[in-house]
C-alpha cells in the first residue's frame, strides 16, 4: 500500500502562486495531480512518470501558468502554480500508481491523498 501526502495548499489573490507536494511512500510509476472544484468533475492537471522528463503532462488548462516536476529519490512531485485565477479554486489531490496498459495515459492512478485546498480570491 502506497501512503500519498499532499501539502502547500492555501489562500492566495489572483495572480499569485503556490506550489504543491506530493509525497508517495515508496516507488510508483506514475503520480499526477488533480484538482476537483465545487459542483465540477474532477480534471487531471499533470501527470509525471519515473525517470521520464517526456512523460511529464500539463493539461491545456493551465499550460504555460503550471509546472510539474519530480524527484525521483524522494518519490515527491511538486506543482508549481504561477499566475492563480479564481477558477482555480479547487481541492487538489495527488494519486499515485503503477504503469496498466489499459488505463488512460498508461496510469492507474490506485492511491490517492486527501487532497490539499487552493483558494485564488479576486
Amino acid at each position: 500500500q502506497v501512503q500519498v501526502v499532499e501539502s502547500g495548499g492555501g489562500s492566495v489573490q489572483t495572480g499569485g502562486s503556490l506550489r504543491l507536494s506530493c509525497a508517495a511512500s515508496g516507488y510508483t510509476y506514475c503520480i499526477g495531480w488533480f484538482r476537483q472544484a465545487p459542483g465540477k468533475e474532477r480534471e487531471k492537471v499533470a501527470t509525471t512518470i519515473y525517470l521520464s522528463n517526456s512523460g511529464t503532462n500539463i493539461a491545456d488548462s493551465v499550460k504555460g501558468r503550471f509546472t510539474a516536476s519530480r524527484d525521483n529519490p524522494k518519490n515527491t512531485v511538486y506543482l508549481q502554480m504561477n499566475s492563480l485565477q479564481p477558477n482555480d479554486t479547487a481541492k487538489y489531490y495527488c494519486a499515485a500508481g503503477p504503469f496498466r496498459i489499459t488505463a488512460p495515459d498508461r496510469c492507474a492512478y490506485d492511491y490517492w491523498g486527501q487532497g490539499t485546498q487552493v483558494t485564488v480570491s479576486s
